[in-house]
Formats: C-alpha cells, structure tokens, sequence
C-alpha cells in the first residue's frame, strides 16, 4: 500500500463488523504546549504537566454518534484503554480480539495478541444493558479500573488485579489492527494521529483483507493526514453511511502525512508523504491533507500585520497561533516567535516624545503600534491564566489545504480560553491566495465543545490585507 498511487472511486468492501483501536496517548501532549504524543518521555512530562487523556472520551462520541444512525451493538475491538473501555462507554459491546501486554480481564491469545495470537475472543458487557458496568464490577470500581488501566497503557505501572504491568506501544497497534481485520472487520476505526496512522499503514502493508477500510477518529495533535474525520461525531456520521450505503458510499485511497522534523530544524513547516489508506469517500466529512507551506508575499502580510496591529487597544494581549502566516505577521509587528506552538505578545503603549511646544493644527503622527514579546510555547493553562487577568485578541491562521482554524496544532487555545478572551476578539489570518486554494470549502473548527463549534460556525470577516477583509464560511 505504500508505494502503490492513489486511487479514488472505487466500490466499498463487502459486509463486515465494525472495530475500533484507540492510541490512549494521542493529543496528551497538545493542550499542556509539547506540540505532539510520541514517545515514552514526552507522555511523561504531558502527564507530570496536568495532561488528560482525551483519545478514548473522542473514540466514545463517534460510537455513539453511530449506534444514533445504525443498527450496531457490537464492536470488535482491543482490551482497556485501547478500545474497550470506549465501546463500554458507548452503551455497546467490546468482542476483545486483541489484549495489550495483559491490559483487561486476562490476556487475549498469547504472544501478546496479534492476529496470529488472538485465539481467544472475549465478550465484554455480556449480562449488561447499555451504559452499565460489566457484571460484578460497581461504577466506581469500574471507573478505577479504566484509570489503573490508562496510566498502565501510558506508564507502564502495574495496576490492581487483572491488569498485568506493560505500556502499550506503537507495536500494540499494529498487532491490534492486523487482529481486528483477521476477524472479518469490514471498517476498522482508529482514534489517534499522524503517527497513530502512520501504524496503521505500517498494518494494513502487512497482509490484512484488502477489502478492509480504515477511518481516523481525530485525537492527536497535527493530523495533517486526509484519513481523519473533520471531529469526532462526524466519523460516526461517516461510518454510518458506509454500513447503510455500501453500494453508494466508494472508498479512496486518503494520504497518510507527518510533520518532517528536519525541515522543522530548518525553519521550514512542511509534510512528508507516507503513503494510502482506503478511506470511505464522504468528502464533507473527511478533512484534506495539509498542503505545503508556500512562501508569503512581503506585501501581503504586512497589510495583514498593519491591520492586526491596531486591534488590541495598548495594554492588551494578543496571543498567536502556530504556522508561517502567523510567525511573518509576528516579524512584521518587530517580534520574532518559533514556527510552532502558541506565543503571546502585548500592544505597548506608545512612549514617543512630543515637541516642546505642540502645533494644535499640526498634531504629530501617531507612533506606530509596538508589541512586546511575553512568552512562547505556552500551554492551555498557563494561556487561560493570561487571557483571565488581562483583555486579550487571539488571531490564528488556518491550516493551508485542510482550512482548519482550531483543533489541529493550536489545542492550547482551548474553549474556555477563546471565551475568555471573547469569541469576537478572535482574528483569521489568511492571505488571499491561500483563501483561494480552499476553492469555496469552508474553515473548519473542533475545538471538543459542540455548543462553541456551533457558535464560532457561520460567516466571519478575515484579514486579507490592510484596510482588507473578506467574509467566508466557518464550518464544524
């Protein structure tokens, strides 16, 4: 699958079971300022920095989301935090095909699990109803068992009897999705991000059905990947058309993408090509890859930095978003800020001198505005405390290519941080060529609050150039 080209249009894969495999670490790192999940130190510092884990609360809206739209009780699935515990939590039911170094009530297989060592299934919730806990186990005891669980999955802590000690890894979900395709799953959901993808390539290039789909519920913290779902309910929106329209519902092969860390080094925001996934072809519901960055016209932002600029009245903050439009306005207003993560400046109020006898019908120009560099790479937190204590602007850029404005990249700015600031004094930054390149397709928003998604949806001015703006169509 990785070498092959691309190919779109193409019939669904017959009938076959849902399943579904959730990365407990994507997006740990997002909200507490770290820009990505991956690897064991990073989710140690996430978590020692107040970090929670969200990928399995996402995991459980697009179940729910499904069982809304179609007739599906079971899923097929992996043990604990890497599917389980969601599917519970979705009033349906886990089949355990794969268990993760002994995570869950007793090892699946041996081995580990895989699809070649997963010769014992298990039925969670067999006796109970939807959104009950598993026989013999109390909601608060069920409660402390996912968390014993989770820090096990992201620690490697042993927890309380029936949850062996061992972290999962990448290699867990790749034996995880090679299991679930063994046993028949027709639609394999993942909740992750780019690099949880880049397993799932790895997976799928490893002698699975290749009639078996896949489909990112989006948790991480970039996903410039086009296999994810714009947000969590619409993956479930989008697996439900594929169970009810197979005939009509095609499948394409969706590019698998990751930030290039050495080009990063360098100064430069781009992507690398990894390769296909089959993705059910529902183009409202499935976000775009991420273009490349382009290099911006001097001329244009500037006029949008000239335009920004008088927005913060002096005093204020003004808190940026990540990417290269926003880092060149940054530069334009005199501050230099790093490519990624969210930095925050403040309007310093004007310290020129006046002449000693002022003319009254010659006043003199007013000072340019001038901003003051406070702090960078910040985390939700430490943003929200900022945001609280002083009127404030945030002003983002969306995503070249996806035209996401929140929830990739930028989730430090959180929902009660742009309600702080007031959802009015948030600014799109967006030259005109890049409006363009999104040939009428909306800006899009996740923010994980549905009320705020649905607020900030509709149509908003966008700084285009100075003196410019041009109203366009935000989307959730």
């Amino acid at each position: 699958m990785t070498g092959a080209a691309p190919r779109s249009g193409r019939p669904a894969a017959g009938p076959g079971p849902v399943g579904l495999v959730v990365n407990p670490v994507a997006g740990l790192g997002g909200r507490v300022g770290l820009e990505g999940s991956d690897g064991r130190d990073t989710q140690r510092r996430a978590l020692a920095l107040g970090a929670v884990p969200h990928a399995g609360d996402r995991a459980t809206t697009a179940l729910r989301e499904l069982a809304a739209r179609a007739d599906v009780r079971e899923v097929l699935t992996a043990a604990g935090p890497m599917g389980e515990h969601a599917v519970r939590a979705a009033g349906l039911r886990p089949r355990v095909v794969y268990g993760p170094g002994g995570i869950g009530s007793g090892r699946i297989g041996s081995g580990g699990g895989g699809a070649e060592g997963a010769g014992r299934e298990r039925t969670g919730l067999a006796e109970a109803g939807p959104g009950e806990s598993a026989p013999g186990t109390s909601g608060p005891e069920e409660a402390a068992l996912r968390e014993a669980a989770l820090r096990e999955a992201v620690l490697g802590e042993a927890g309380p009897a029936g949850f062996g000690a061992g972290a999962t890894g990448a290699y867990d979900t790749i034996r995880a999705v090679r299991a679930l395709a063994a046993r028949g799953a027709g639609l394999i959901l993942f909740a992750g991000g780019d690099g949880t993808a880049r397993d799932v390539l790895t997976a799928m290039g490893g002698g699975p059905d290749p009639g078996t789909s896949v489909l990112g519920i989006p948790t991480g913290v970039k996903m410039h990947s086009a296999v994810f779902a714009v947000n969590a309910r619409a993956a479930g929106e989008v697996a439900s058309a594929w169970l009810h329209g197979r005939d009509t519902v095609g499948v394409r092969d969706a590019a698998v993408m990751d930030r290039d860390e050495e080009r990063l080094r360098a100064g430069h925001l781009t992507s690398r090509l990894y390769g296909w996934l089959p993705v059910p072809h529902v183009p409202v519901r499935i976000q775009q890859r991420k273009a490349g960055s382009t290099a911006t016209a001097p001329d244009a932002v500037g006029g949008i930095a000239a335009e920004l600029a008088v927005r913060p009245a002096p005093g204020e903050l003004l808190a940026l978003g990540p990417g290269s439009t926003t880092r060149a306005v940054a530069a334009a207003l005199g501050v230099e800020i790093p490519l990624t993560g969210v930095s925050l400046l403040r309007h310093e109020p004007a310290a020129g001198h006046r002449p000693a006898a002022p003319d009254p019908a010659h006043p003199p120009a007013p000072a340019p505005p001038s901003y003051r560099l406070l702090a960078t790479h910040l985390s939700a937190d430490r943003l929200l405390a900022h945001l609280s204590r002083r009127p404030a602007h945030i002003a983002l850029s969306p995503i070249g290519g996806q035209g996401f404005l929140l929830g990739r990249g930028n989730q430090q700015i959180s929902p009660e941080a742009l309600r702080a600031a007031g959802t009015h004094r948030l600014h799109v930054l967006c030259t005109e060529a890049k409006l363009a390149a999104l040939h009428g397709r909306p800006l899009l928003v996740d923010t994980g609050d549905d009320g705020l998604d649905a607020e900030l949806s509709g149509y908003r001015k966008v700084i285009t150039g100075h003196g410019r703006t041009a109203l366009y169509r935000i989307a959730h």
